[in-house]
């Protein structure tokens, strides 16, 4: 089914991305399993605590999935909506299947304050265990909330991540730096310099991500099939080797104020033109790039 993934809820993403009739819900909201937290609180809830979870099969392999809705609290995560996470990667291990992470969060659920720390860090210690175990877990990130704080931690642990241009991948978001460190450090508002820093694109361009794919259900198919396929195992080696690769990134870019500094050091021709620039075209002068 074709539709824009960034427009899209948690199950309309789920449904549009896997196999027909092939999704069943593991913990629906007919159980009605809600955050105490945020009852405590008198705060609204919502009975899937804005996380889908279940099995089905994208492509005919048989996955279980999850997605966060970032129309509940902005994706947050909490003590239940971690939880179900965690027992998704942890049935992963236990079936032998990959497991595919429809991700758009703005981090840890504030209102939880140390269960949702605590909620985020069990969900990369399953991811890391899982991959220990020679599951693959693999990432979408292309919502309108994209993917800040501990679940940008998170998903950097996956064996890989699939972007759209509208995506966005970061630690700390755009206001979150601004309130930090003022408008003159960054300025949130500033849409082209958002997505010039965090942004699918320059995520690619950099290696955090492994494609970047159009706004588009099939598209995220077929790249999270693909990168299912791609995906080994988490060993020492792999580990030192993303450690390298991270410090090379430090000596060649650290000094650099702008993401077209970035872009312009790696040979683009036109930095300033990379947003403008198709899909398809820009994934063909990147992997010319690289093949330099």
């Amino acid at each position: 089914m074709r539709g824009s993934y960034y427009e899209a809820t948690a199950r309309e993403r789920i449904y549009g991305i896997v196999d027909a009739a092939s999704f069943r819900e593991l913990m629906p909201p007919a159980e009605r399993i809600v955050s105490p937290h945020l009852q405590a609180l008198g705060l609204p809830v919502a009975f899937d605590d804005g996380v889908v979870v279940g099995r089905a099969a994208i492509e005919r392999r048989e996955v279980l999935i999850a997605a966060q809705e970032g129309g509940f609290m902005g994706g947050a995560v909490g003590e239940v909506h971690g939880a179900k996470i965690v027992g998704l990667l942890r049935r992963a291990m236990r079936e032998r299947l990959p497991v595919v992470l429809l991700v758009e969060s703005g981090g840890v659920r504030l209102q939880e304050a140390n269960a949702g720390l605590i909620a985020v860090s069990e969900v990369m210690r399953a991811i890391l265990a899982a991959r220990s175990a020679g599951i693959a877990v693999v990432a979408a990130i292309g919502g309108q909330y994209g993917c800040f704080g501990g679940m940008g931690i998170a998903v950097s642990c996956c064996n890989a991540i699939v972007m759209s241009e509208e995506g966005r991948l970061g630690l700390s978001g755009p206001e979150v730096i601004e309130t930090a460190h003022g408008v003159e450090e960054f300025d949130s508002r500033d849409r082209a310099l958002v997505w010039r820093t965090v942004g699918g694109k320059h995520r690619y361009l950099i290696g955090d991500c492994m494609t970047i794919v159009d706004d588009d259900m099939v598209a995220f198919r077929e790249s999270l099939a693909a990168s299912i396929d791609a995906s080994g195992p988490l060993t020492l080696e792999t580990v030192e080797a993303e450690h390298a690769k991270l410090s090379r990134r430090l000596e060649r870019f650290g000094d650099a104020a702008d993401g077209e500094d970035i872009w312009r050091s790696l040979g683009w021709p036109d930095p300033a033109g990379v947003p403008l620039t198709d899909t398809d075209v820009f994934l063909t002068q990147a992997r010319l790039l690289r093949a330099a």
